[in-house]
This record gives structure tokens, C-alpha cells and sequence, in this order.
């Protein structure tokens, strides 16, 4: 359970890095896009515009962000049994291809890396591919992942 909640605080420290960059960039590209020398001097020049364009964007990311830290702040760190179905919160151990990897079943962020424990940790959604297959199996369960000739077999073989 605290190594949960230790992981869970890595990955909030790495979404506010974030965060911080993507608002500095907004702060930035909005004063930009405000100040008096990006007025365009003649119908083709785009710089202001564009500039405007670039801090909503940021802007839009920055709130999204936000939104996401607050979803990891409020996500019930639960400990889980090989019998229980995998969920929002779980730590999962996945073996394919005759390699193991550790996936944290988060409601965002999904493809975020973070090392914990010396253990290389992916987040994933119930939305992606790998968590869709991965959701509300158990320990043990077997599934196939891919499409067409890249299909493998996986194994779930740690559940915490």
C-alpha cells in the first residue's frame, strides 16, 4: 500500500513538472501574442495570431493538467488480490513476449514513465488498447494484445 502511494506521489510530482513548463510556456506565449510589436503590419502577417493560437493551446494543456493532478490527488489507493478484478489504482505486472513490465491503471496520463522501486512504470487508462484488456481481468488471466499478425499473448502475472 505505501508503495503505492508513494508511486502515486511521483507520478503527481511529475504531472506538476509538467504543468509548470506547459504555464510558463502559456505566460509566455500570451505575452507574446499581447504585446505591441506582434500587431501585424500588413494582411499576411500572422505572428500575433499565431502566437494567440499557441497560448490557448497551452492554456487549454495547463487546465487539462491541473485536472489530472487533482484525479490522481482524489484516487482511492486500494490493495489488491490475485482474486480481485483489476481497477483504477492498480498495480499490474504484465508478462508478453517473454518480458515482464509494471503498468499503474491511472483515470489520465496515460504513457507517463516514472521508476519506482527501481521498476520501470508505465500509467495506462482503461481507454488504451493494453488497459482495455487489462480491466477487470485477475491475476493469472491471460489475454491477447495487438491486432492482425502482431497479435500476442500476455499474462497477468502480479496484481497489487
Amino acid at each position: 500500500m505505501k508503495k503505492k502511494q508513494a508511486l502515486v506521489r511521483k507520478i503527481i510530482q511529475a504531472l506538476q513538472s509538467e504543468l509548470e513548463r506547459f504555464a510558463k510556456a502559456a505566460r509566455a506565449s500570451h505575452a507574446e501574442a499581447t504585446d505591441p510589436q506582434s500587431k501585424a503590419e500588413h494582411k499576411y502577417d500572422t505572428r500575433g495570431l499565431e502566437a494567440a493560437y499557441l497560448a490557448g493551446g497551452q492554456a487549454r494543456k495547463v487546465s487539462e493538467l491541473e485536472e489530472t493532478i487533482e484525479q490522481f490527488k482524489k484516487l482511492k489507493i486500494t490493495e489488491f488480490t490475485p482474486d480481485t478484478p483489476i481497477d483504477y489504482g492498480a498495480l499490474v505486472q504484465v508478462e508478453m513476449r517473454g518480458a515482464a513490465s509494471w503498468y499503474f491503471i491511472g483515470p489520465k496520463a496515460g504513457g507517463l514513465e516514472i521508476v519506482h522501486d527501481k521498476e520501470e512504470i508505465t500509467v495506462i487508462t482503461p481507454q488504451s488498447p493494453l488497459g482495455e484488456q487489462l480491466f477487470e481481468k485477475k491475476q493469472g488471466d491471460k489475454f491477447k494484445f495487438g491486432a492482425g499478425r502482431d497479435t500476442t499473448e500476455g499474462k497477468i502475472v502480479t496484481v497489487s
